[in-house]
């Protein structure tokens, strides 16, 4: 029986801009085998789509409470994605800025 796929909509809040974050999440997604996106916003947070299977969607979410060193998260709200929200599987991209 195939595993279920988990998709989550992100919102990162704290000092996670500037420090190599982005980065940092995509580099984690690629090694847990997680698909989605991840991007800056103009309020000063991340935002990212996750999808994959449900223990590494749990253990990329631990990655992001983490953050690379610099950052300094302050809460993590997930979300259940919109319909339109999808991830292209096998792939983590970092989107423009919204």
């Amino acid at each position: 029986m195939a595993e279920k796929t988990l998709t989550r909509h992100v919102v990162v809040a704290g000092f996670v801009q500037g420090v190599g974050y982005r980065e940092f999440a995509r580099r984690a997604a690629m090694k847990l085998g997680v698909s989605g996106w991840v991007r800056n916003r103009m309020d000063g947070t991340v935002e990212a789509l996750v999808s994959g299977g449900p223990v590494a969607v749990e253990a990329l979410l631990a990655e992001l409470r983490r953050g690379p060193r610099g950052a300094e998260v302050t809460s993590v709200k997930l979300a259940e994605p919109d319909e339109a929200e999808t991830a292209k599987p096998g792939v983590f991209v970092i989107l423009p800025t919204v």
